[in-house]
């Protein structure tokens, strides 16, 4: 505000006659304007919140990404700045971290991601593997539920499954991540979530999907591809699909052209029977044009596009799901390319809310998975070179160590396909039985940009003890009780015998307890909190005050 103040100067002015020695008093009066600066009030509320959770991406997995985007020599990014989102994030807004596990005095050291988004949900200690529910098991508001009881629209994004841990958190509320069919019939029965666009169509199909000719029909009349509805994880014959159109008011959508043509506010998006296609599959279809599938991106504009239509607000939570399913795989390619995938997501998010005051942007994880890191090693140590600085005093230039050379990035990105591509090429079925050193290193070179000795295909062959359908287990010489998920982990043996040539260490298969980074971006007088070590659940509170769902 601008105030005027006035001051009266008199001063005397001496007037000469030009024709006598008389002199005149004139007495003169000046306006002066005085302006006082007021500090705009600070913006502590917004009408949006918009959380991405980046699965797995703890620092060293941002620090992949960072180091690509920033030092590859033929960086996707090359030509546009060599800046992340993340970094325009971070540049322009506050970055902080956060602890994530199991919270309280009775919690525990580490965290899976049922109970961390729980947290990030609820702003309450919440158990392992637990959906919606306190740690005593109690049924407890999420933030998006909030959100919506308080008249804002409301929406879940995800690569993965829309009732995997992290999306399902938010909107569903049981005793384990596991019971998906029961977590798909909250989402579309609770009347919370406008919008849920994912894969796992599989806990939406009646239980005969794959045999009954009229279920299959009705799926393929709504315009959905056969490979979304080709199996049932269920074990009734609901058809959830046909439940949220006729009796919850959602349209559908199943491939990238029915999302990009729907003009509803409520919708359903299923794109894929599980998972959906990861960033390497996603890297080779987006370079032909033949994607069918909506990219996260995608995903993410189109929910923006459609739950910035309420007056009122909303909240979106977006997830990059498959870092983690790489980083549980110890496949540094796949990881990169999530990361990247990712990344365009929050870039898309960037773009919509740079120029904007009333919206709060909160990117963390919910955990780091694998263990991941860069490290020096004695492989291949560099040859003496000779350097002109006058300081070598002669004498060339000789590291003990290997510190790896920045095409090591490159190389990664290159990758054709995931470890899962590769145990797949051995066994469709992960039945190693009768799998042969040369099927190991023919796939791992059929799908990597590397090269493995018979030695080091040897080790990836070897086995310990059966699980319970017989099939033989990955033998490991480290850590082997961190690699949990059975026959799977044999893609982690593939990991181990290429960690050299990619100067790549793992500690596990499973996720570590490892504070995350927490990118906040929005009014100062909100985004300025989160530049501190903090829990989950303090960042579940701050956004919900941010949103005045809560006063403390």
């Amino acid at each position: 505000m601008n105030k005027k103040l006035l001051a009266v100067a008199v001063s005397a002015v001496l007037l000469s006659a030009c024709n006598d020695n008389d002199t005149k008093t004139v007495e003169v009066i000046k306006e002066v304007e005085v302006i006082k600066e007021v500090p705009a009030k600070s913006v502590t509320s917004v009408k949006n919140v918009i959380l991405m959770i980046g699965d797995g991406m703890g620092p060293q997995q941002v620090g992949l990404l960072e180091e690509y985007a920033t030092r590859a020599p033929n960086s996707t990014y090359n030509g546009r700045g060599n800046q992340t989102a993340l970094s325009k994030l971070a540049n322009g807004g506050h970055l902080g971290l956060s602890l994530n596990a199991p919270h309280g005095a009775s919690g525990k050291l580490v965290t899976d991601s049922a109970c961390s988004a729980t947290q990030l949900a609820t702003g309450l200690a919440a158990g392992s593997e637990m959906i919606g529910l306190d740690e005593q098991g109690n049924i407890v508001e999420t933030i998006l539920e909030k959100a919506k009881k308080a008249g804002k629209a409301t929406g879940l994004v995800s690569d993965t499954r829309i009732t995997h841990a992290t999306p399902a958190a938010f909107a569903a509320h049981q005793p384990h991540r596991s019971y998906e069919p029961e977590i798909a019939e909250q989402l579309i029965e609770s009347g919370m979530v406008d919008v849920l666009l994912s894969g796992g169509a599989r806990v939406f199909m009646p239980s005969d999907i794959k045999t009954d000719e009229a279920d299959r029909k009705v799926m393929a009349d709504l315009g959905a591809p056969e490979s979304v509805y080709k199996k049932s994880k269920r074990s009734d014959d609901r058809n959830l699909v046909v439940e949220a159109k006729e009796q919850h008011g959602y349209s559908l959508a199943f491939d990238k052209a029915q999302l990009a043509s729907n003009d509803s506010n409520k919708v359903l998006g299923l794109f894929a029977n599980s998972g959906m296609a990861d960033g390497i599959a996603y890297k080779a279809c987006k370079a032909d044009n033949s994607c069918t599938q909506p990219s996260l991106k995608e995903m993410t504009v189109k929910a923006l596009d459609i739950l910035s239509k309420d007056e009122d607000g909303f909240f979106l939570m977006i997830e990059g799901g498959q870092i983690d399913w790489a980083g549980h795989a110890n496949d540094a390619g796949w990881m990169l390319n999530e990361l990247l995938k990712f990344d365009e997501a929050v870039e898309a998010v960037h773009e919509w809310v740079k120029d904007r005051n009333d919206t709060l942007v909160v990117v963390t994880a919910d955990h780091e998975t694998g263990s991941f890191g860069f490290s020096y090693s004695n492989h291949n140590t560099p040859e003496p070179v000779a350097l002109p600085g006058d300081g070598m005093r002669g004498k060339d230039y000789k590291p003990k160590f290997n510190f790896g050379g920045l095409e090591i990035l490159d190389t990664l990105y290159s990758q054709a396909g995931t470890f899962y591509d590769v145990i797949g090429e051995v066994n469709g079925n992960y039945d190693y039985s009768n799998a042969t050193d040369q099927q190991w290193k023919d796939a791992i070179e059929k799908y990597t940009p590397y090269t493995v000795s018979y030695e080091q295909a040897a080790k990836v062959n070897a086995v310990e003890g059966f699980n319970s359908s017989g099939y033989p287990l990955p033998k490991f010489d480290d850590f082997s009780d961190f690699y949990v998920y059975d026959t799977e982990d044999f893609t982690a043996k593939v990991g181990r015998v290429l960690a050299t040539q990619q100067n790549v260490v793992w500690g596990t298969g499973t996720h570590t307890a490892a504070p995350v980074p927490v990118y906040a971006f929005g009014p100062e007088g909100v985004t300025k909190q989160f530049s501190t070590m903090q829990h989950h659940v303090d960042i579940s509170k701050k956004m919900m005050k941010a949103l005045g769902l809560i006063e403390e």
